[in-house]
This record gives structure tokens, C-alpha cells and sequence, in this order.
């Protein structure tokens, strides 16, 4: 599939945005964050800048953009459609948690219910943008088991790094989320990687045998459908050169997953503000991580259409 950037900003930061706006819900019941008014500002308004900043960029894909609003009414059978609704509910508790949090303070039971219902829609929505993916059949690398759950592997992921950075920034640093920030690095790495296993052992769900009936003998076409590239080719039939993909592999395993674990090990060991531009530079190179990680995300995959093409 055609990797357009839009796209790949769009799971990128609404992911981050969406596992930090969960991790402060919940590390915030547990008396884990910062209770400083200005911690919950700079967090929460991080969290919401990654998710709408994302949001809007998603509609960049769109042919008719000013349309977009069209897409809540099919709920009933569409994950785009559920996703876009859950994105928009999330707000509710989200908004209500954090004036909650300046207004009457962390430790309020109203406040902690809000966080709670923050972090519990944060996590539906990741998970409605993963089965957006997971639930077409024609692309074999996305229908799979991995899709949804790495789609929060991720959030979670890339939300508890920069929970860590910024309780690193006001000073309010301790070993727990240290702890889920290496966690959830390690685990997002081992999904990724049994991903990339899974998917290089798939082969095409369907072929020019099976396509006509002709299920004896070898089939192929004559003349193809078309002698240029169409829109078909261009937007389902990309492909990258298995020297790029290899690369891109490695350069996705440094930032978003073993340069980001060193540093975090590095900040908890070094004097601040040391640990504070670990903790900021674990945050920065995982982000640029994921962003190499979703373009592989579309890169890697292959529509079925493409065996009409000869691909």
C-alpha cells in the first residue's frame, strides 16, 4: 500500500497522544503523578495537541476532506466510522478529567472516575483505529491477530515514554513508570518483531488460478489491463526493494525501541538535568521510530488486486 504521510502521522501521534492521555488517567489514581497543576497542563495539553493535531491530518487521505463528517453516520458497520465517534467521545471524560484536575485537585474520587473513563474510551479508540486495518480481508499483513492489539501496544508504548519525560521535567520522577516505560519498549520490540516473522511467511490469499477457477495448470495473462501506473497500482500496488525494507527495519528497531531503552536506563542513572535530556531524547527518538514504523506499516503491505497486475 501506498505509505502517505498523512496517514502515518495520523496513527503515529493520535497512538502517542492517546496512551498518554490513558497513562495519566490511570498513574494519576494511583497517586503515581505529578500533582502539580502545571504538570497536568503541559501533560494533558501534549496529549491533546498529538491527538488533534493527528485527527486533522488523517483528513489530508481524504479526496473530499469537507466531507468528512459523513463518515459518523456509518457506525453500524464501519470501523472508520467507530473510531471517528470514540475519538469525539473521548473528549468528554478527557476535558472533564483535566478541569477536574486544575479545579478540585488529583485526589478528588469525581476526578479519578473521569480519569478512569479517560484512559478506558483512550484505549477503545486506539483499538477502533487498529481494526480499521485488521478488518480487511484483502491485505493479508493487516488481517491478522497482531494488528489491533500492536496498534496498543504502541499507544502505550509511546504514551508511557513521554509520561516518564515529563515527570523527569517537574521533577516528579519515580521508579514505576520508569518501570512500565522499559515494559512496554520491550514488549512493543517483541511485537514488532513477531510481527515481521508472521507476515514474511505469508503468501498471496489468492492467485490467477483461483481468481478464474482454473485450478488446474498455470494461468496468466496475455496483455495486462493496463501498459502505465493507475491509480491501483499506485495506491495498492507499492512496493519497496527488500534492501530498503531490511534497513528500514533496522533503523525502526533503533529509535523506537533500543535507543529509547538506553536512554531511560540512562536517565534513572545520571544526575539531572542529564536524566531530563535522556528522558526528552528517549521520547524524541521513539517518536521517529514509530513514524519509520508506520510507513513500513503501509510499505509492507499487499492488496490482492496486485495479482491482477502481475505483482
Amino acid at each position: 500500500m501506498h505509505p502517505a504521510f498523512s496517514l502515518v502521522f495520523f496513527t503515529t501521534a493520535t497512538g502517542a497522544g492517546y496512551g498518554l492521555l490513558a497513562l495519566v488517567g490511570i498513574f494519576s489514581v494511583l497517586g503515581l503523578a505529578s500533582p502539580l497543576t502545571g504538570f497536568c497542563v503541559a501533560s494533558l495539553g501534549l496529549a491533546f495537541a498529538l491527538i488533534i493535531s493527528g485527527l486533522l491530518s488523517s483528513t489530508g487521505h481524504l479526496g473530499r476532506p469537507e466531507r468528512a463528517w459523513r463518515a459518523f453516520s456509518q457506525w453500524r458497520t464501519s470501523w472508520l466510522s467507530r473510531e471517528g465517534l470514540a475519538s469525539v467521545i473521548t473528549f468528554i471524560p478527557a476535558g472533564a478529567f483535566a478541569i477536574g484536575w486544575i479545579y478540585l485537585g488529583p485526589g478528588n474520587i469525581w476526578v479519578s472516575i473521569a480519569g478512569i473513563l479517560a484512559a478506558v474510551s483512550a484505549m477503545i479508540t486506539v483499538y477502533t483505529t487498529g481494526m480499521i486495518y485488521a478488518s480487511l480481508k484483502p491485505i493479508a499483513q493487516w488481517h491478522s491477530r497482531f494488528t489491533a492489539p500492536g496498534y496498543i501496544a504502541f499507544s502505550l508504548m509511546t504514551g508511557s515514554v513521554l509520561l516518564n519525560a515529563m515527570l523527569h521535567v517537574f521533577g516528579a520522577e519515580s521508579l514505576p513508570p520508569t518501570i512500565v516505560a522499559l515494559a512496554t519498549t520491550l514488549w512493543g520490540w517483541a511485537w514488532k518483531w513477531r510481527t515481521w516473522s508472521h507476515n514474511d511467511t505469508l503468501g498471496s490469499a489468492i492467485s490467477l488460478n483461483s481468481a478464474t477457477g482454473l485450478k488446474e495448470g498455470t494461468v496468466r495473462s496475455i496483455e495486462w489491463p493496463h501498459t502505465e501506473e493507475n491509480y491501483l497500482l499506485k495506491e495498492m500496488g507499492f512496493r519497496i526493494a527488500r534492501k530498503h525494507q531490511a534497513r528500514l527495519r533496522l533503523i525502526t528497531q533503533l529509535l523506537a525501541f533500543l535507543v529509547p531503552v538506553l536512554l531511560i536506563c540512562g536517565s534513572v542513572l545520571l544526575w539531572q538535568p542529564l536524566g531530563i535530556v535522556f528522558s526528552i531524547l528517549a521520547a524524541l527518538s521513539q517518536f521517529c521510530g514509530i513514524l519509520v514504523e508506520r510507513w513500513l506499516f503501509f510499505a509492507e503491505a499487499k492488496h490482492n488486486v496486485a495479482v491482477y497486475y502481475g505483482r
